[in-house]
């Protein structure tokens, strides 16, 4: 294979004149092999080739796709750079070839040297940008006349160019199959740029992303109207339509795949944040009722300045401030997470999208950015409109080995959320049945169906979702200040909780299990203290399982009474107790008999692995609720647990064993899919002082005072009238009080979520995983050398 001149126009050129394939044609002409085989036989080859391409594209970009014959030109050259482009990521000694400079890259001979030699990737997203707003190739020309594109396209205003009405414009252009296919070519080339970072490592993914740092900095003049294009394309999307049965079936929907591909690359260009969310102005000035050139200048210049190394796509994002587009976005997110759980009469009639982990990412990101929408989200009872798909994607998953990261996006959601008071609030709203969930049947509030789904996880869920089980709970003790009224059956079902995280074989296998009864106890606490008008259902459920918490104060600490609680537990192994199942302990994960039925994943399915997330001390920091409603942070050694005096002698973390430490990494170890969980407890042995130094700091006063003052009325109210009927008894609950006999009350402690490396990198493995699964047609990234994450077939 000799090398080609870079001046032999007629070979190169053949590449993208008079060739009229689809991607789907260019995937399958231009095989992986050969382009590996061009890349180790003849690098000067494929190096020109790029080069040619990208100088093809900025020409066209240039001149403004004035003839089809342009139009077909650039979609030959964007289907073939997003062919070629991860196998040069994949080989590191490429990995510098699109940021070295190449001269007169569609530039005239008489611009300034600096200008002639950028590097190539500049080039590249800049033609791309350029590309997005181009009259009558992806946006429509406003009756411009051809002759005038070529003068114009340099000064175009693109701002009058935005693909949808929505944040900051208000016009919504007409429908375009053609431009939208065209947009989505393009878009699948930016994000093909952006996936260098797939081919890094995890750890050297600290660096900024230098495709996403140019495309989302000042240098590229159309970053707002691309923001808001994006946004607004995604947010504005129905799938449902006109409401026309099976209309998807009949008719291709571009604007369903230019909404996922946006939805896609907006994820990704918000993945750089702002070091200093302190410049951030909660309270811009930004005009966004106009669409015009000097809205551009505007918003870049206000509020926050932005150097060349910001992101100018979180800066939009974090200033945006107004109700109408709050309830524009909030309106969207909420339609679409929804779509997959609509019920009709008629089956599979109505499109359903599939892109929902991709929009939890995006809500996550514009709730985690922008404080005034999260705010918003949670001033009205918009919020469970949220809520509810977030608890159906939960159960609907929690079986599924291969879905455990939407499990976990969903999880960090409702951290997020509950670490607000208005949250608790919300959930006391009345439930109606809106989507089938095999759980159990009750009468009550959305928190109601928070706990039973939590419930549900963790008693029925894949066994690699055991370290999320203190961030659920850790939502459930946010909240519980504020529930007014929790059924029967969701009672039953926390005091189930207890029942099986307080068994002593339980406790004693592992160094950080007591975790789990404290953040229990602190929910009963929070509901008796704050709550206890409502609340005679738990109330009389705690009568009822008294016993548990009289065993939980008298828990043996002898060293015979430990290791025969641990014997017995052994001896177990073989029969799966009905209360709780073995396999969810951390310490029997070598039983391979399971006694729920984990979904059956389809043959071939492949499946991403996601990184170690850290435990809830390391995700959350703690505050404490003021009576005037304010809150003020505590130290971070107090934000595992919860203790009733609250004081620095609790911190039950100091006084465990340095084994602690492996457990942790055992807990939070890699979700890749593979099946060895291994616990790194197994030298780890519990001691009797190990299981005093927490015992002793059980916070069960408050409990122990109610079952003090309330069993002899409960016990004396049956004997005399010789009731047999809880009804009675719940009556008695339900007009009751405790006032002055309790404990005083302790603060009301939050764990609010904060944002680490840790999470940062795991949600970066996430999201890339989820888009090179979900690009399948054409399959961009398959079979390439990703490093950021693996690829397993399950």
């Amino acid at each position: 294979m000799h090398p080609v001149e870079a001046s032999e126009d007629v070979f190169w050129d053949q590449f993208w004149t008079d060739v009229n394939l689809t991607a789907q044609d260019m995937f399958a002409l231009v095989p992986a092999a050969e382009i590996r085989a061009v890349r180790e036989e003849s690098p000067s080859n494929l190096a020109t080739l790029c080069y040619k391409a990208v100088e093809r594209l900025v020409l066209n970009a240039d001149s403004g796709c004035v003839c089809e014959r342009d139009r077909q030109t650039v979609l030959s050259c964007i289907r073939l750079l997003t062919r070629i482009l991860p196998y040069i990521f994949e080989d590191p000694d490429w990995r510098g070839f699109f940021w070295s400079t190449v001269p007169k890259v569609g530039k005239t001979v008489d611009e300034s040297d600096d200008e002639c030699t950028r590097p190539l990737a500049e080039s590249l997203l800049t033609a791309i940008s350029d590309l997005l707003f181009c009259p009558d190739f992806t946006v429509e020309s406003h009756g411009r006349t051809s002759a005038d594109g070529p003068s114009d396209i340099q000064s175009i205003d693109s701002c009058e160019f935005i693909w949808e009405a929505g944040v900051g414009f208000a016009q919504s252009p007409p429908l375009n199959h053609t431009h939208d296919s065209s947009r989505a070519e393009l878009l699948k080339l930016l994000l093909t740029c952006f996936s260098e970072e797939m081919y890094q490592s995890p750890s050297d993914t600290h660096t900024p992303n230098p495709w996403v740092s140019f495309f989302c900095s000042r240098e590229n003049r159309h970053a707002l109207p691309l923001f808001t294009s994006l946004l607004n394309v995604v947010c504005a999307y129905d799938p449902v339509g006109y409401g026309i049965p099976y209309n998807h079936l009949m008719f291709s929907d571009q604007r369903g795949m230019l909404a996922e591909l946006a939805l896609q690359t907006l994820i990704v260009s918000l993945e750089q944040e702002l070091v200093d969310h302190s410049n951030t102005s909660p309270n811009p000035s930004t005009n966004t009722d106009t669409c015009s050139a000097d809205y551009n200048k505007n918003t870049a210049a206000e509020g926050c300045q932005t150097t060349r190394g910001e992101n100018l796509f979180v800066n939009y994002l974090s200033r945006i401030h107004r109700e109408e587009d709050f309830h524009f976005i909030l309106r969207g997110i909420s339609r679409l997470l929804n779509n997959p759980l609509l019920q009709t009469y008629l089956p599979h009639s109505c499109k359903k999208i599939q892109f929902h982990q991709e929009l939890l990412v995006l809500f996550w990101k514009l709730c985690d950015l922008n404080k005034k929408f999260l705010f918003y989200v949670l001033k009205s009872s918009d919020v469970l409109d949220i809520l509810v798909p977030i608890l159906f994607y939960l159960n609907d998953a929690r079986t599924n080995q291969s879905r455990v990261g939407l499990v976990h996006i969903c999880v960090f959601i409702l951290l997020l959320l509950s670490g607000e008071r208005n949250f608790g609030v919300r959930l006391n709203k009345p439930y109606s049945v809106r989507v089938p969930m095999d759980i159990s049947v009750f009468a009550g509030t959305h928190a109601d169906l928070l706990i039973v789904v939590f419930h549900k996880i963790i008693t029925s869920g894949h066994q690699r979702l055991q370290p999320l089980y203190d961030c659920l709970l850790t939502i459930i003790v946010n909240v519980s200040p504020y529930l007014k009224s929790l059924s029967m059956v969701a009672a039953n079902k926390l005091l189930h909780l207890l029942e099986v995280f307080s068994s002593p074989w339980f406790l004693f296998c592992s160094p950080v299990n007591h975790h789990l009864v404290f953040f229990l106890l602190e929910v009963f606490n929070n509901i008796i203290q704050y709550q206890f008008d409502g609340n005679f259902n738990l109330v009389y459920g705690i009568i009822r399982k008294r016993n548990l918490f009289h065993q939980l104060a008298n828990l043996p600490t002898d060293v015979s009474s430990i290791q025969k609680a641990l014997q017995r537990k052994r001896r177990s192994n073989s029969t799966h107790n009905a209360v709780f199942m073995e396999t969810n302990n951390p310490c029997n994960t070598a039983c391979s008999e399971a006694p729920y039925k984990t979904t059956p994943v389809q043959t071939g399915t492949l499946n991403a692995s996601l990184k170690a997330m850290p435990r809830i001390d390391k995700l959350t920091e703690t505050s404490q609720v003021s009576e005037d409603g304010t809150t003020l942070s505590l130290q971070q050694s107090d934000s595992t647990h919860s203790q009733s005096d609250h004081s620095s002698e609790t911190r039950v973390r100091d006084t465990e064993p340095t084994s602690g430490e492996d457990e942790e990494k055992c807990e939070t170890g890699d979700c890749d899919g593979s099946q060895k969980r291994v616990s790194s407890s197994s030298d780890w042995a519990p001691t009797p002082d190990w299981v005093l130094s927490w015992k002793s700091k059980l916070p069960l006063q408050t409990i122990m005072r109610l079952l003090q003052v309330l069993v002899p009325q409960v016990e004396k109210i049956c004997i005399d009238k010789g009731l047999t009927d809880e009804s009675e008894i719940l009556k008695f609950l339900q007009h009751g009080t405790l006032v002055g006999l309790l404990p005083v009350p302790h603060p009301i402690l939050i764990r609010k979520y904060q944002a680490n490396e840790g999470t940062a990198l795991w949600f970066r493995t996430y999201m890339w995983g989820i888009i090179y699964l979900r690009n399948e047609d054409p399959p961009v990234w398959y079979d390439t050398d990703v490093k950021l994450f693996e690829i397993q077939r399950i």
